[in-house]
């Protein structure tokens, strides 16, 4: 089990672009930081770090960018792509922002052609960008629309996956950290971590151990004719009444179940449910990974399957981090100290290893001291 965490720092979205000089220094520190936790650990242990958004974070100031933005998932990672090889490094980063994480398959099939990949394990890794992606925007519908997309491999085929998707009313971003090696299923709690300035009050999370109901029973819909299927859609978008969502002695509305049912898609792409049907798919990931099955398809099984079968839906935020949260006057609760600690530790200990002029390594030990400053390792465990 990977441990729950929570932690402190705000992800607000800037504009404007990094200066270039600025740039070419954050690759040259990023690639003698990396070669000696690889050299003094191995890739697994990087994709291991990648994966943990406390030490994500940490690392994006010690290479100088700003502690608190959203940005500094994009350069961070812009900034790996740019300086890590397989030949160099043992890990490759493919994707990124944009139309950059639009070219995961192409660039990730070529760089791993070269590095002779067999087929197999190509597919797979495509496969795990391609589903980690479909599960974020899908799957766990928290109002956060992706737009950066990056999977590290190593040379044995170990992957992370880090991506971000950003909240248009309140301009504020969301991370998404992912470890193959934690993976076990696509569809149940599958993230490493989650990281983000808030936790909503109402996200549809198909990817709950609570939501095991739900998933089966929206395979059974989809196997069943698409004929029944349209008529249960019909019947709850006619008979369906608000009064249904209020308290029976106080006559007032559930707000907690009243979003579960306003969410309801008022269309459906039957065309695409036909096609499901066809493929019959064994299971939820099968489902998921369709071509063309979206959050409206996801939703509309999801709440069919609660309001007609009585499964369970889980709309509790999934998010594993919290940003502005803790504090060190203890509101709500301290800060771990062993944990920023042991993360500053590590840091400061691959910058005085690294290859690194000596004015390098005394601006990048400033930063990680101005980093804990500034709250951004404040945080603690669960």
């Amino acid at each position: 089990m990977v441990p729950v965490k929570t932690g402190v720092a705000e992800l607000p979205l800037h504009s404007g672009h990094v200066p270039s000089w600025l740039i070419e220094k954050m690759k040259k520190l990023a690639d003698a930081i990396v070669k000696v936790i690889v050299e003094s650990y191995n890739t697994e242990e990087f994709l291991k770090r990648v994966s943990d958004p406390f030490w994500f974070q940490s690392f994006g100031c010690v290479l100088g960018f700003d502690w608190h933005s959203s940005g500094l998932t994009t350069v961070v990672t812009g900034v790996l792509r740019e300086s890590l090889s397989l030949d160099k490094h043992g890990v490759m980063v493919a994707g990124g922002k944009g139309l950059k994480s639009k070219k995961v398959p192409d660039d990730l099939k070529s760089a791993l052609l070269m590095y002779r990949f067999d087929e197999g394990m190509i597919e797979r890794l495509l496969r795990a960008s391609r589903l980690s992606a479909k599960v974020d925007n899908t799957l766990v519908q928290d109002g956060y629309e992706l737009y950066h997309h990056a999977i590290f491999v190593n040379e044995k085929g170990k992957w992370a996956v880090v991506q971000q998707g950003m909240n248009i009313s309140d301009e504020y971003a969301r991370r998404y950290h992912w470890l193959g090696e934690s993976v076990k299923s696509f569809v149940i709690e599958p993230h490493y971590s989650i990281i983000s300035d808030n936790v909503s009050s109402v996200v549809l999370n198909m990817t709950s151990r609570k939501c095991e109901n739900v998933r089966k029973v929206s395979i059974d819909l989809v196997c069943e004719s698409p004929s029944k299927l349209i008529r249960i859609f019909n019947t709850l978008n006619k008979q369906e009444s608000l009064t249904k969502w209020l308290d029976e002695e106080t006559g007032k509305p559930m707000i907690e179940k009243i979003p579960a049912y306003l969410r309801m898609p008022k269309k459906v792409n039957w065309d695409l449910l036909r096609k499901v049907y066809e493929l019959k798919p064994r299971n939820y990931e099968e489902l998921v990974e369709i071509r063309g099955v979206g959050p409206s398809t996801v939703r509309a099984l999801a709440l069919i399957a609660t309001l007609i079968f009585g499964a369970e839906i889980d709309w509790k935020d999934p998010v594993k981090y919290s940003f502005a949260v803790g504090g060190k006057d203890g509101v709500p609760y301290p800060v771990s100290r062993r944990t920023i600690g042991k993360a500053t530790r590590f840091l400061r200990e691959m910058i005085d290893a690294a290859d690194l002029e000596r004015e390098a390594k005394k601006e990048a030990l400033r930063r990680l001291a101005h980093a804990e400053r500034m709250k951004v390792l404040e945080f603690t465990s669960d």
